[in-house]
């Protein structure tokens, strides 16, 4: 892999870069999880931007502005509609095509959570494995990106990406 992978034990609201990743529902709208933090620390401004672009299919990807976060941007990757459940394929889908975001805004460093494991739910061993599959399918596509940074919230999240991503370095 020639992006440099980086995983961390922390709030990606502290990530200072170019972009971070939301974990979003189709309708944009920030709740709990990982966007209720976002929405916290960045401003209610983020949100009213996302859902004015919204809904978007499960899958997508759009971006706003990042308001009082040390980014530029926040990328929403859709990886639930309004049930709030998840998918290996929305997952798969939504990190792809907020890698393709990334690229259209020329990011050079990006920030993402586990996506769909907190209130999605989904097994973090396994998101890690579809997260790191669609980083290695999607890596030749674009150019801009030289770093992503994992930020995983407890232990457990840490201690699976460190496994799936450690492996066959």
């Amino acid at each position: 892999m020639r992006i440099k992978l980086e995983i961390r034990k922390g709030d990606i609201t502290t990530f200072e870069g170019d972009a971070i990743v939301n974990a979003a529902n189709n309708q944009l709208w920030m709740g709990g999880g990982v966007a209720g933090a976002i929405k916290r620390v960045g401003g209610q401004k983020i949100e009213e931007e996302a859902v004015s672009k919204g809904p978007i299919p499960i899958g997508g990807a759009i971006s706003t502005s990042a308001g009082k976060l040390k980014v530029k941007f926040v990328i929403h990757a859709v990886v639930m509609g309004r049930d709030l459940k998840t998918s290996g394929d929305y997952i798969k889908n939504a990190t792809i095509n907020a890698l393709k975001e990334a690229e259209r805004l020329r990011a050079r460093t990006i920030a993402f959570p586990a996506l769909g494991t907190g209130v999605g739910g989904f097994p973090y061993e396994e998101c890690a494995k579809i997260m790191k599959r669609s980083i290695e399918e999607t890596e030749k596509e674009i150019s801009s990106l030289q770093e992503i940074v994992f930020y995983l919230f407890d232990e457990e999240a840490l201690d699976a990406f460190e496994k799936i991503f450690r492996k066959n370095e």
